[in-house]
């Protein structure tokens, strides 16, 4: 058996960042999800190995003109058979290619069609070009991230392009399709990335409004303000991170770092005494290495754990038991999630060149080999 969402079959005409990441997403879980790429991009080099196109895998890849009559046909001809759709295009650039969600909810009144934009489909600026870094400063998270003094610090583009962005639009999509089995009929989902940094955001903008939260950087108790919640440089000039919140854990934090031996410790959420506690903090890590750290503290109560890079993370002990990265053709992957007992995720394929399966999937999606030939002939499919 495979995963939950087999059966499904989803079209997604393919973009960046986002919009392939949401294709993985839905292809672990076990969807048939059929890239859409531009025709022009078939046997072309890319500018990196096409198996290290992580976010590409689990999908067979399709070459197709979408500028030509023929090629919006054999879209149309697609979506009648899918359940979902994605696309990440700037607002109008699927109605302009006659593939707008009215054209194709008329084509397959079930469909879910499925938009990622960075600023929605419309408001004043929905039609301007953005990355992740403007999405999440216009939604207050960016403001969020950093150290007092110093410009706020962009956190990978994790809150816009995925987090708020590739998985919210998988959320939505599962969302719709669910109420289409009712029965329900399809629908537009609109997953803006500044939307979803907001959403990402809603304790932080409940507890600004209950006034336990400062709206300056680096002054609250998850944000680097506080000392039982960072990361510190060790004597080997690596990093360990801790998450001494609650008062059990930061009691095991003293015991176990020698702090709690010291006299007049201040109390433990005593705002003013926070920078002081930090270069407290910071000098005790520095006096062993992180390896003598995790010996000392890793699997305790301390909320503990020695800041691990890209390389080093895939062979950590635990990483290891839980197969949380896994490796295909030479490359480690992050191992689909969540996790499910009885229909379990896998990865269905290596990523794959644009055009790789152009005619193989055209065939398993209902067109005759003729089709096929005369399609090839012309350009329409490549």
């Amino acid at each position: 058996m495979g995963g939950p969402l087999t059966g499904f079959r989803v079209l997604e005409f393919v973009g960046i960042g986002p919009g392939p990441f949401c294709g993985m997403m839905l292809s672990d879980a076990g969807a048939e999800v059929l890239a859409i790429d531009r025709a022009g991009r078939v046997g072309k080099e890319p500018s990196f190995p096409v198996s290290t196109d992580v976010m590409a895998r689990g999908r067979r890849n399709v070459g197709l003109d979408l500028k030509s009559e023929a090629g919006r046909e054999v879209a149309l001809r697609l979506i009648e058979s899918a359940d979902a759709l994605i696309e990440g295009f700037r607002p109008g650039v699927m109605e302009r290619l006659g593939l707008g969600p009215e054209v194709c909810l008329e084509r397959n009144p079930r469909l879910v069609y499925g938009r990622m934009t960075g600023w929605g489909q419309e408001g004043p600026i929905a039609h301007s070009a953005g990355h992740d870094i403007n999405y999440i400063a216009l939604a207050g998270a960016l403001h969020a991230v950093g150290r007092p003094g110093a410009p706020p610090t962009p956190p990978l583009n994790l809150f816009g392009d995925f987090g708020g962005g590739g998985m919210l639009l998988a959320y939505g999509l599962v969302c719709a399709l669910l109420e289409t089995q009712r029965p329900g009929q399809g629908q537009v989902v609109d997953a803006a990335m500044v939307d979803g940094a907001a959403a990402l955001m809603a304790m932080i903008y409940g507890g600004h409004a209950a006034g336990w939260w400062k709206d300056e950087r680096a002054s609250n108790f998850i944000d680097g303000g506080s000392h039982y919640y960072d990361s510190y440089e060790t004597k080997d000039g690596k990093f360990i991170a801790l998450g001494s919140i609650e008062p059990q854990f930061y009691a095991e934090l003293l015991e176990k770092s020698g702090l709690g031996e010291e006299m007049n410790l201040p109390k433990q959420n005593d705002r003013v005494r926070w920078p002081e506690m930090k270069e407290r903090v910071a000098a005790v890590f520095r006096t062993k290495t992180r390896d003598e750290w995790c010996a000392l503290m890793e699997g305790s109560d301390v909320c503990f754990a020695p800041v691990l890079s890209l390389a080093e993370a895939p062979k950590h002990p635990h990483n290891l038991a839980r197969k949380t990265f896994v490796e295909l053709e030479g490359t480690v992957h992050p191992a689909p999630a969540p996790r499910f007992s009885r229909t379990p995720s896998e990865i269905a394929a290596p990523p794959a060149p644009a055009g790789a399966h152009t005619r193989d999937a055209l065939a398993a999606w209902g067109f005759e080999a003729e089709e096929l030939d005369r399609l090839a002939g012309d350009g329409t499919i490549a």
